[in-house]
């Protein structure tokens, strides 16, 4: 009975995360493209602090969604692991991966606050919103995390566990660090808090901006941003939160015992990184 149950709920998983995969991947690449396309080509939004770290979002995700999505592809339905066959690969795709992950939320809580102080009335918050220093910013938050993942490049190795090669942190601490640290609280519950509270802020702006002497087109600008920032706001809540709940019961030992038990979580986990490629696709 067992056995049958940790078959089905590993077959229903790969399934899941190779047809999510598929769709998402298609979805969010078309998504991508044509989000900057429309954010640089209108002389609008180009001049927009908030819709540059859209567009920064976009690419960013974008290239998350290629290295995740085909190298999943190709490991379920082809049985080609590039990780195993390569140390390089091994190294580079999840330092990459990290480095575009925590980017592209970094962005979303930049332009969630960008937008918050663009609909305030008091104009020295407003003077906080301005292209330059959203330039800044990002090269800021790129070469961060570009730096804070170099340990990525270090104790990613090949390591061999039951007669199989594998591609595994092989630093117990850092592995901690990036499970907890790293993935929970840097990655999902910090990010997920700001922009919470910075997207609420916004909306209540735009809700009393009507009754501000605003030019027509700076308050329809600001309504359409603001609504594109608040529909970041719920999708990162309902696809980025599950994976930062359930990803560390996978990381502990005793849970993991009982085989059944494993593959409840492992499943779960599937389910919730399909979550997390809803969210890659949609926040574009």
């Amino acid at each position: 009975m067992s056995n049958t149950i940790i078959s089905t709920l590993a077959t229903v998983g790969q399934n899941l995360t190779l047809y999510f995969s598929l769709i998402t991947f298609i979805g969010g690449i078309l998504g991508g493209i044509l989000t900057i396309i429309v954010f640089t080509s209108l002389q609008t939004f180009r001049q927009s602090s908030c819709a540059f770290y859209l567009i920064i979002i976009s690419l960013v995700n974008i290239g998350q969604l290629f290295v995740s999505t085909t190298s999943r592809i190709l490991a379920t339905n082809l049985n080609i692991d590039w990780s195993l066959s390569s140390l390089f690969y091994c190294k580079f795709r999840l330092y990459f991966l990290q480095v575009c992950g925590l980017t592209s939320i970094t962005c979303c809580c930049l332009a969630t606050i960008d937008q918050h102080f663009a609909t305030c009335s008091r104009v020295q918050w407003q003077r906080w919103c301005n292209i330059k220093l959203a330039y800044r910013l990002v090269f800021i938050t790129i070469l961060f995390w570009i730096l804070h993942h170099i340990p990525y490049l270090i104790f990613y190795n090949h390591i061999l566990l039951d007669n199989k090669i594998i591609c595994k942190l092989t630093n117990s601490i850092f592995e901690q660090y990036t499970t907890y640290a790293n993935l929970v609280i840097l990655g999902r519950f910090i990010p997920i808090s700001i922009t919470f509270l910075f997207g609420y802020l916004a909306y209540r702006n735009v809700q009393q901006i009507s009754y501000r002497t605003v030019p027509i087109v700076r308050r329809q600008l600001d309504q359409q941003l603001t609504s594109m920032v608040l529909v970041q706001v719920l999708v990162s809540v309902f696809t980025v939160l599950p994976n930062a709940i359930v990803y560390p019961f996978s990381m502990i030992p005793s849970l993991n015992q009982d085989p059944v038990a494993a593959a409840q979580i492992q499943f779960m986990v599937s389910f919730t990184i399909c979550l997390l490629s809803v969210y890659q696709a949609v926040i574009e």
